[in-house]
């Protein structure tokens, strides 16, 4: 019940990370999408509402002026005349349904309109008195005093032969008519822009699901690997950024099911590399104290088989304990000009004496060059030799012999070690620095010495070569700097 419990949490924070995202998609494409369309919008409404606004405008203007040279004829003649062809041209003017044709006296009334013939007061608008007073054009947009509809008037004054002004000549237009083109004109815009935002929207989601659905499978496979299904892989579908991700992921699971499996061989082998000479050691323990009578050969027999298999036991304790303190940086160098050579020498006369008991033969070859002394850690380098040398004694086969070789090559201490066993199979050679790694090889151990080894000596600032040797055996190789100063600490 609580596993399931934690699936279907599992699932909804799933829901919710993908709903976040293509959230925060949304936010970040449509909204400013959204803006640009409102701006295009009022922007589209504000040219054509001042571009109409101007242009009728300079109608209108022109329409005034253009009247007003027309009566100027009349005006020179006597007021009635100039009066009865106001009510005239009022009368018969064509555009009354839109534009209202207006002659106002001095006095601020209408004497004649082409809406009717009548005598009234005149809306007070600020165009008629601006005519009147500086003799020229005047406009006014607003609201009517007397009805509240917004017009649009022009004013023109009416100039005497003798330069009095007599009235005012002026076209009045409602605004209601240029307001509905313009609210048109603005749907048409926001209908633009609301498919604009529309295609955008379904683009996108198409888009972020094409994104979503690939990252949810491997968000499913990466729980599926961290909750301990090593191996899983991921079908490889997508030739971008997702696909090299989704390689990604696939390698990562197969080197954690690699080194799963090598961890669990590691153990097993531990296991048994740890109670064979537990049971030696405890089989004979048993035996000497048990008080049996046994012969001075047998006896020094079972002690020399504790002491061996109780160095066995120290070598793969501090194997572990040196793996354990470089996995998580603990391990440390106490580097000082060291005489190589001398330790070289005297590590190769400690481990002989061991090889001779085993039937094994222990060549060294050296250069007469001088060797100086270089930076180093002696003990740790005294380990790596004999790790190196250990694996040569138990991977050399019916060989019986190892050559090892000093020497000083461009710059750099070269240490070689032979033996004359089958050799690694060449598909192992890449792998056998690996942690954990054993190989084919029966041999016992526990598949961490050389991987301790490699790190050592890179941590000097070297490098370890392991290869097969020309008519058979391997041929490990130490490569360390005469110069460069190693590292203080792994």
């Amino acid at each position: 019940m609580g596993r399931i419990t934690r699936r279907k949490t599992g699932a909804n924070k799933r829901k919710t990370r993908i709903k976040g995202l293509r959230g925060r998609w949304m936010t970040h494409t449509v909204g400013p999408v959204l803006a640009l369309a409102a701006v295009f919008v009022i922007i589209i409404s504000a040219s054509f509402a001042a571009y109409y606004y101007s242009n009728m405008q300079s109608d209108m203007q022109h329409r005034a002026k253009t009247t007003t040279e027309f009566f100027a004829n009349y005006i020179g003649q006597s007021y009635n005349a100039y009066y009865q062809s106001c009510v005239t041209y009022a009368r018969t003017f064509e555009e009354k349904n839109t534009i209202e044709l207006q002659f106002i006296n001095t006095s601020g009334r209408i004497v004649a309109s082409s809406y009717g013939r009548w005598v009234g007061p005149s809306p007070t608008t600020q165009d008629i008195s601006s005519a009147m007073e500086t003799r020229q054009l005047a406009t006014y947009m607003g609201k009517d005093p007397a009805t509240g509809e917004r017009i649009m008037a022009v004013s023109s004054p009416m100039i005497y032969s003798s330069g009095e002004v007599i009235g005012v000549l002026r076209y009045v237009t409602s605004m209601k008519v240029v307001n509905r083109h313009l609210v048109f004109v603005t749907l048409v815009a926001l209908a633009a822009g609301a498919l604009l935002v529309l295609v955008v929207i379904f683009s996108s989601n198409f888009y972020i699901r094409s994104i979503l659905e690939p990252v949810a499978e491997i968000t499913a496979t990466a729980k599926r690997i961290a909750g301990g299904s090593y191996g899983v892989q991921l079908r490889s579908k997508y030739d971008d950024e997702i696909g090299d991700l989704a390689e990604t992921i696939n390698d990562m699971s197969s080197k954690i099911n690699q080194n799963e499996k090598m961890q669990t061989e590691f153990i097993s082998s531990l296991s048994h590399e740890l109670r064979t000479p537990l049971t030696a050691i405890s089989g004979w323990s048993e035996t000497l104290l048990s008080g049996e009578s046994l012969d001075p050969e047998e006896t020094r027999r079972g002690i020399a088989i504790i002491q061996r298999e109780s160095r066995r036991l120290t070598e793969m304790v501090t194997e572990l304990l040196d793996f354990t303190r470089m996995e998580d940086g603990r391990m440390t160098l106490n580097v000082d000009m060291t005489d190589i050579r001398g330790e070289f020498e005297d590590t190769v006369y400690m481990y002989g004496s061991r090889l001779r008991q085993e039937g094994i033969q222990l060549r060294v070859l050296e250069n007469d060059g001088e060797i100086p002394e270089i930076p180093c850690d002696p003990k740790r380098m005294r380990q790596v030799l004999l790790n190196i040398l250990d694996n040569a004694a138990k991977h050399g086969g019916s060989g019986k012999r190892i050559a090892v070789h000093l020497s000083q090559q461009e710059g750099e201490y070269v240490i070689t070690i032979r033996d004359f066993g089958p050799g690694i199979p060449e598909a192992e050679l890449p792998y056998v620095k690996q942690k954990f790694y054993k190989g084919s090889s029966k041999a016992r151990g526990s598949g961490i010495g050389l991987a301790v080894c490699d790190e050592i000596v890179q941590r000097h600032g070297g490098r370890l070569d392991i290869a097969n040797a020309e008519g058979g055996g391997t041929v490990v190789t130490v490569y360390l700097p005469l110069k460069k100063q190693a590292e203080q600490e792994l």
